[in-house]
């Protein structure tokens, strides 16, 4: 199944992880986090559904392997050998141990897991820089955009990008993370558009702010790990803060 990007969650979820590509689902189906039953996010349908309906990525991820039938071996029990009295496994501890919460996994944690959190705190940040965007471009415009007049609506056109800004924001707390193509468009377009506008009114620092806000919000879609996505959300955050404080301060 050729996709650069899969998203996956259980039915339980309301939070999609991921994006993953193959060789990392099978480490996860291989620990037990992926199942036939759980869901991935199919571009072509745009639904989700279960990994087990579709043949090509259930073969890939969780291919049938042939049970070999072992003897079972009979165990003599001896007089003067102790029984063993440990308490089987829970799957409580199974998870803890394969998250590292446990003394003897300590520091041992799926990195699965961690790309998972980490995308999750980039999805609240790319949230965040779009709701700010969204502020600086239709707070100006409030006059016009409660009036309903398309006429006064066209004479402010940053007004139209603070609507797709704030429907952005509203899928991906939804967990709409399949938008994430989408909004690295958005942030090319913040640049050609908006940076437009600055430049042809001689607006340099403003110019500056769009540039690292839109670069934040591009890499924060992308990266996975801890720091790389903390780096981006702060430089998103500060870029895009700066260009709604310059919109709301000179309308």
């Amino acid at each position: 199944m050729a996709m650069e990007e899969i998203y996956i969650r259980s039915e339980s979820e309301t939070e999609a992880r991921g994006p993953f590509n193959l060789e990392q689902l099978v480490s996860l189906a291989d620990t037990g986090q992926v199942t036939a039953e759980t869901l991935f996010y199919d571009a072509n349908t745009e639904q989700w559904a279960a990994i087990g309906s579709n043949e090509e990525l259930m073969s890939q991820i969780l291919p049938q392997r042939k049970k070999l039938k072992i003897k079972t071996k009979t165990k003599l029990t001896l007089l003067n050998e102790e029984g063993d009295s440990s308490p089987p496994i829970t799957v409580d501890e199974m998870l803890a141990a394969a998250e590292g919460r446990t003394a003897e996994t300590s520091g041992k944690q799926d990195p699965m897991i961690a790309m998972a959190r980490a995308a999750a705190i980039g999805r609240w940040a790319v949230i965040l820089m779009l709701l700010v965007c969204a502020a600086g471009e239709l707070l100006p415009a409030q006059d016009a955009v409660m009036s309903m007049d398309p006429m006064k609506i066209l004479a402010y056109p940053l007004a139209l990008m603070g609507a797709l800004d704030l429907a952005l924001a509203t899928l991906l707390g939804l967990g709409v993370v399949s938008l994430y193509p989408f909004i690295r468009f958005r942030a090319a377009l913040g640049v050609g558009f908006v940076g437009f506008i600055f430049w042809t009114q001689g607006q340099v620092t403003p110019l500056m702010y769009l540039g690292a806000g839109s670069v934040g919000l591009y890499l924060s879609t992308i990266f996975v790990a801890y720091m790389p996505v903390f780096i981006a959300g702060a430089l998103g955050l500060a870029g895009l803060g700066g260009v709604a404080w310059h919109l709301l301060s000179t309308s």
